[in-house]
């Protein structure tokens, strides 16, 4: 038989217009937090090949459980920044756009993973 892809899709149902009556993990929750998350900022030196940087972060996420990295990156000489994404030991990096007069040019990291990360070790990693 033949179904109508607006079935498939879900198309026209108008579920917003009930949204009151459905239920969300969240629902049930005085309060929802990322217990068994931790995640902290580090600022590193400016850095000359993003290729190696890229190398240590893979190393965190493999070596410390790091689960995520994303910031912005000053890479020595170049007039772009450099934004850098991990997940896992999967980084990916390139530059996005010029720096402006506003920005402060610096390199800054948000690295996330499970709880009880070793952030010296993270740092030492991340900083070469």
């Amino acid at each position: 038989g033949k179904v109508d892809p607006s079935v498939l899709l879900g198309l026209g149902l108008a579920v917003e217009d009930d949204i009151e009556n459905r239920k969300t993990h969240h629902d049930d929750e005085l309060d929802h937090e990322h217990d068994d998350f931790d995640s902290f900022v580090i600022d590193i030196p400016s850095i000359a090949n993003p290729d190696e940087l890229a190398k240590r972060v893979a190393l965190a996420a493999e070596q410390e459980n790091v689960l995520r990295v994303k910031g912005f990156v000053e890479v020595g000489g170049k007039p772009m920044r450099l934004l850098l994404q991990a997940v896992g030991p999967r980084v990916n990096h390139y530059y996005d756009r010029a720096w402006t007069a506003e920005d402060e040019r610096r390199s800054r990291l948000v690295v996330i993973g499970l709880k009880g990360l070793n952030r010296p070790a993270i740092e030492r990693i991340l900083a070469g």
